[in-house]
């Protein structure tokens, strides 16, 4: 896997990390994307992780490894990953949104590719783990901030890649939605699989009752992004929560979600065959 690691943000310390982690690729890999997911994983099992009894204090010395800044720059040079990032940076210029927040954006590239298309935007990232990368990167940009606390009256939110990795993802999206302006949209891009290690199982069943849960915090499915693998969702009215529904069908999402998960290769054929005849 081939990492430029000339950038003058860069510090020593996280120049020599990194070419540690680089030294330790495993050579029978020759895709650079399933080579950056097997170095991910191998510092997740450096720390004793485990994604089925989650120990928290070891998870968050995980997120602030340099791994994290390898897979960031790596997101930065790979073709696939910036043009996802660039369909939903060209979405958010065409549509004139303003005022909008990268919820767990730690290394920034999104922000950046915002702050650059459209000075006139300004970008915050909220990141509990923002690495000294991310944060000189950030200064070169006036309309970029980086934050601990999320604030409100948000045009738009974006978060991509965030909830298959926290415990309770509704809770998270439940405050990602409280923050933005009646009007506004949500850019959500969310990986409900077993790609990496730290994608916590407990996560898998949203991949097809998310929507579910967005309707019911007030929020209209726009559709998918042209270009990305995130979904548009347009906030329709500040709503008050009903927590032990939303919790009830939670339940049932997950204990469905074996069933619907075995059955779905099979359905969606049949269903072809059904719309042809």
């Amino acid at each position: 896997m081939e990492i430029d690691l000339t950038d003058k943000s860069l510090s020593q310390f996280e120049r020599n990390e990194i070419e540690k982690l680089l030294k330790r690729e495993n050579r029978d890999i020759t895709s650079d994307l399933e080579q950056m997911w097997y170095l991910i994983d191998l510092v997740w099992d450096d720390y004793q992780c485990d994604s089925t009894s989650p120990d928290w204090d070891k998870i968050g010395k995980f997120y602030e490894h340099p791994v994290w800044l390898l897979n960031g720059l790596f997101i930065e040079q790979d073709p696939v990953s910036t043009g996802h990032r660039h369909a939903i940076t060209d979405w958010i210029v065409t549509n004139k949104l303003s005022n909008v927040v990268d919820y767990g954006g730690g290394f920034g590239t999104l922000a950046r590719m915002i702050a650059e298309k459209q000075t006139d935007i300004h970008v915050n990232i909220y990141e509990p783990h923002p690495s000294h990368f991310a944060i000189s990167r950030s200064r070169e940009f006036h309309n970029i901030s980086i934050i601990e606390t999320l604030g409100s009256n948000y045009d738009c939110l974006v978060s991509t890649d965030v909830l298959e990795h926290v415990p309770d993802p509704l809770d998270h999206f439940s405050e990602m939605v409280r923050s933005v302006n009646k009007n506004g949209y949500l850019v959500i891009a969310n990986a409900f699989f077993p790609m990496i290690k730290c994608h916590l199982p407990q996560t898998f069943h949203f991949r097809y009752s998310f929507n579910i849960f967005a309707r019911l915090m007030g929020l209209e499915v726009v559709g998918k992004l042209d270009g990305s693998h995130a979904t548009i969702y347009k906030k329709l009215y500040d709503k008050t929560i009903n927590w032990p529904a939303i919790r009830l069908i939670e339940k049932l999402s997950k204990a469905l979600f074996p069933l619907i998960n075995i059955s779905r290769p099979v359905i969606r054929p049949m269903r072809r065959l059904v719309l042809k005849s």
